[in-house]
Parts: C-alpha cells; structure tokens; sequence
C-alpha cells in the first residue's frame, strides 16, 4: 500500500498477467497470487476462480469482517459467523447483490449489526458510491 500523505488517500494494486486462453496469474501488493480463469463452459480450463468468484468473495468476506467489527465495537460475539454473497448476472454485469447473514447469536442482535457494518466494508461502500473508471495505456520497454 502507498500512502499519499499524511491522512491522505492510500492506493493499493494489483497486476494481472495473461497466461493464455483465459487464465490470468495475479500478483497482490500484499506479496499473494491469484489465479483467474472461466470454467470450461465458457472456454477456459477451469483451473482458478472467475473474476466475479472473487469479486464476490470480496465482497462476503469484507462484510463478514466488517460485521465482526461491529459486533466487537459493542461487545456481541457472532458465533459461526457466515456471509453468503450472491450475485445476478445481466449480461456482462452483475444487477443484483445479495448478502445473506447466518450466525447462531439471535437474529434481533445481528440485525442490529447489519447497517453499522455496511458503513465501514470497504468493498459496499466502493459499489456503493462507484469510482471512476480510469484507463491508461502504458507503453512496454
């Protein structure tokens, strides 16, 4: 991650290098690697997760951890915790996000948590208030 200054916005990236076909290897500013390919149906060798497997898994995960923060900022515990997100393909787009909430505490008191954790996931808030798209071309030495 780079920061732009002190409080500033901090920029994060990702490098996806095309391998083939329709597989990608992506390499994380965090030092991981990812593998993105289409499952045979669709022309690819089904040997990694699509780009809209991950997105949604972002978008489980980020909510789950941002409900767990919740959860703690108020002294609840969130037995067996598992966000489930779903997503409907309309063409070449998702329409519609769903997340499902599951948790053994009582549903009153995950219900609370549900707006206080969508305030602080990074990933609602970003499809939320959608950025720009901005493409640039960089030339290859």
């Amino acid at each position: 991650m780079t920061e732009a200054g002190a409080g500033g916005p901090v920029t994060n990236s990702a490098v996806a290098r095309w391998e083939g076909g329709w597989r990608c290897r992506v390499a994380t500013e965090s030092g991981f690697d990812l593998v993105v390919d289409e499952p045979e149906s669709a022309g690819g060798t089904g040997s990694g997760p699509m780009p809209t497997d991950y997105f949604l898994a972002a978008m489980a995960s980020c909510y789950a951890l941002a409900l767990a923060w919740a959860a703690g900022k108020r002294g609840v515990t969130l037995p067996d915790l598992a966000v489930t997100a779903t997503g409907t393909y309309d063409g070449p787009r998702l329409s519609r996000l769903q997340l499902s909430v599951a948790s053994a505490a009582p549903p009153g008191v995950v219900e609370r948590l549900t707006e206080p954790a969508l305030r602080v996931c990074y990933v609602s808030n970003t499809i939320a208030a959608s950025p720009p798209i901005e493409v640039t071309v960089q030339p290859r030495a």
